[in-house]
């Protein structure tokens, strides 16, 4: 393998993960039909390119991500210990489920979909909308025992709110949670996480972060009528992309290169979602040459220019590919050129006003 990505340590876990994570939460369809040669194809390409760390759920695409996954894994055709696989528990397209007799029969359900003998990391899936005390005293020690059993190797925890982590943590064992994965608090607009680094490097806890575009709202073509956002922090973050736009700069770019630089997370984790946003671009640009100029430069102008007019599957299939290429390159090109400083603070400025607002996710905790 290609080993073009930095590799972070993981907490007190040994596990030296990829500074980009493969979301593969498309791989059940979830952003659109994915065949299973696309999937793949672009497995293969990411861990060539050094993504050593996949990230999947019973809950993606109603257990197809897995199921996909586990076969684009397989066909690497490497050894197990070269590539890292979390997937989750509670989660799923009927609800949620946190007891000790649906996780402990999750774990065996998702094996057999991933077709491994253990997965490195098993991570109770959006806690907030369990009960934490029931997380604190039945999930996790279930998870425990499937630890014991050598099934999942270290145990995670996931949410929205950063509280939830504080929570759960202080209520366990050291050592017993050795991972949170948390989402939309490291980027631009939203950097509340990195007040609890430090609590949680006390701990020996390791941190992923997910959604460094923020669900969409830092990209050119905005978030989905859905997003959860506030309507002044859309508008923040779309005044902010229009500026980038207007300065020849991308904002999803500058946005993966705030995240990826704090080395206290271990990786960033990016799903294919981002080259479905990254299409609409291309979709609204005004020329061809505009849009290869702002995403793909010399690299997507040789393909575009052997493949303009024909079949769009086919051609998107190849973007699909070079986009897992500009999301190393972009971890690459920050570990020679550091950050964008001018850029990052101007951005900064434009969203001041809306700074670290977020949004409600749960249920009432008694």
């Amino acid at each position: 393998m290609a080993k073009t990505l930095e590799l972070r340590p993981l907490g007190n876990t040994g596990l030296k993960l990829s500074s980009v994570g493969f979301g593969a939460s498309p791989l059940g369809n979830v952003f659109g039909p994915v065949s299973d040669d696309d999937a793949v194809g672009s497995v293969r390409r990411a861990f060539l390119l050094g993504i050593n760390f996949f990230d999947t759920s019973p809950f993606y695409g109603g257990t197809l991500s897995e199921k996909v996954l586990g076969k684009a894994l397989k066909a690497l055709g490497v050894p197990r210990n070269e590539y890292i696989v979390s997937t989750k528990c509670g989660r799923y397209v009927d609800g949620f489920d946190f007891s000790a007799e649906r996780v402990t029969r999750s774990i065996d359900e998702s094996l057999e979909r991933l077709q491994l003998d253990y997965v490195d990391i098993l991570q109770c899936h959006d806690i907030e909308f369990g009960s934490l005390d029931q997380i604190v005293n039945e999930t996790i020690p279930a998870l425990q025992k499937l630890k014991e059993a050598g099934k999942i190797r270290f145990i995670g925890i996931t949410g929205l709110p950063l509280g939830v982590f504080t929570y759960v943590l202080g209520r366990v064992p050291p050592g017993t949670v050795d991972v949170i994965l948390s989402y939309c608090h490291y980027g631009i607009n939203d950097s509340t996480l990195e007040d609890l680094l430090p609590y949680l490097k006390s701990k020996g806890v390791g941190v992923i972060s997910a959604s460094p575009l923020a669900m969409g709202l830092l990209t050119e073509s905005g978030p989905p009528e859905w997003h959860p956002a506030s309507p002044e922090l859309k508008a923040a973050c779309q005044a902010a992309a229009a500026f980038c736009k207007e300065k020849g700069k991308n904002i999803s770019k500058l946005a993966m290169q705030y995240s990826l630089s704090n080395k206290d997370i271990s990786s960033i984790l990016v799903g294919m979602n981002s080259i479905r946003q990254l299409s609409w671009d291309f979709v609204h640009c005004k020329s061809l040459e505009f849009f290869l100029e702002n995403y793909f430069h010399t690299l997507l102008r040789r393909i575009c220019g052997a493949l303009w007019g024909v079949d769009p599957i086919v051609f998107w299939k190849l973007i699909a590919l070079v986009l897992v290429e500009e999301n190393v390159a972009a971890a690459k090109e920050l570990g020679i050129f550091g950050k964008d400083e001018k850029s990052l603070s101007e951005i900064e400025e434009i969203l001041k006003p809306v700074k670290n607002q977020t949004w409600p996710s749960g249920i009432p905790q008694s």
